[in-house]
């Protein structure tokens, strides 16, 4: 009896698109320094960078 398994990319597609989104974070706190705009550039990056970790994991 075989089984059938479809493995796709979604992981990557998920990491790409988070990690643009952390790079989008780190250019906001690279323009924005020293106002409280590079503290939420920095909070956004770390966060999508996170996540993007997170989706890898999960789909992988």
């Amino acid at each position: 009896m075989a089984t059938q398994t479809e493995s796709t990319d979604k992981g990557l597609g998920v990491a790409l698109a988070l990690g643009a989104l952390a790079t989008i974070g780190a250019l906001v706190m690279l323009v924005s320094a020293p106002e409280i705009e590079a503290a939420w550039g920095f909070g956004a990056a770390m966060v999508f960078s996170a996540l993007a970790v997170v989706g890898i994991h999960l789909y992988y």
